[in-house]
């Protein structure tokens, strides 16, 4: 898949995609190359894949979204309201997001949420400081840090199969009022029963959504996207 088929296939699939978005998605392409010539952040088997093994991918998450969720949805799109009546931005921690994903894509789609990326390599968020920059994308903000450093709560907590969910699951417990929408493939039933059994999360409170419902193709044959709600909402799942 090329720029001009992505966008075309971007067209068909949202409607709200804008002529902007589309000229900032067509750029990911020239952008990533020139960066990875220098520092490899995304695997040289791959990055001739991008708009599939990884734009793709990330946007995932919007459509698990916009198909289970169409209230979270529709915050990422337009924002929250208030109590007051006023419209409020909600922030996304994109963890451990390497070049950018899936934070730049999402970013790239849902210009009215703030995303902050963060990782623990430095020349990974410089790659993905400077792909942002050079986009416009003034709703990005980037970070090199642990997520245990971050002195912040975030709405979202986004990220790509970072680590196993058992392990990632602390570093952000207590840091998110809302979910982690976590993209996972493969064989990880032991990991997700010891992150509900450690993180006390009550039966049925875990979502799992598979990608391939939405693209049939053999690259997302048993990858998901895990929606795990914060700790005060899997407990009223109970309920």
């Amino acid at each position: 898949m090329n720029a001009e088929e992505f966008i075309g296939f971007a067209r068909q699939w949202n409607p709200d995609i804008t002529p902007g978005m589309e000229e900032r998605f067509r750029k990911l392409e020239p952008l990533y190359n020139d960066w990875n010539s220098k520092i490899n952040v995304i695997s040289r088997k791959d990055i001739g894949s991008l708009y599939m093994r990884h734009v793709l991918h990330s946007l995932a998450i919007a459509e698990y979204l916009r198909r289970e969720r169409p209230d979270v949805y529709e915050e990422f799109r337009e924002g929250r309201r208030s109590p007051s009546g006023k419209t409020e931005r909600i922030s996304v921690l994109d963890l451990g997001t390497g070049g950018g994903f899936p934070g730049i894509p999402l970013a790239i789609l849902f210009p009215h949420t703030d995303f902050t990326l963060c990782d623990s390599v430095g020349k990974k968020i410089i790659v993905a400081g400077e792909v942002a920059s050079v986009l416009g994308l003034e709703n990005v903000t980037t970070v090199n840090a642990r997520a245990e450093s971050l002195g912040r709560t975030f709405d979202h907590v986004v990220s790509r199969a970072v680590t196993a969910l058992d392990n990632f699951y602390p570093w952000v417990a207590g840091k998110y009022t809302g979910s982690i929408l976590y993209l996972k493939g493969g064989d990880f039933a032991e990991e997700l029963c010891r992150m509900m059994s450690e993180g006390k999360f009550c039966p049925g409170s875990v979502k799992t959504w598979k990608i391939s419902d939405w693209i049939d193709d053999v690259m997302f044959d048993e990858k998901y996207v895990i929606d795990i709600p914060a700790a005060g909402k899997a407990r009223a799942a109970k309920h």
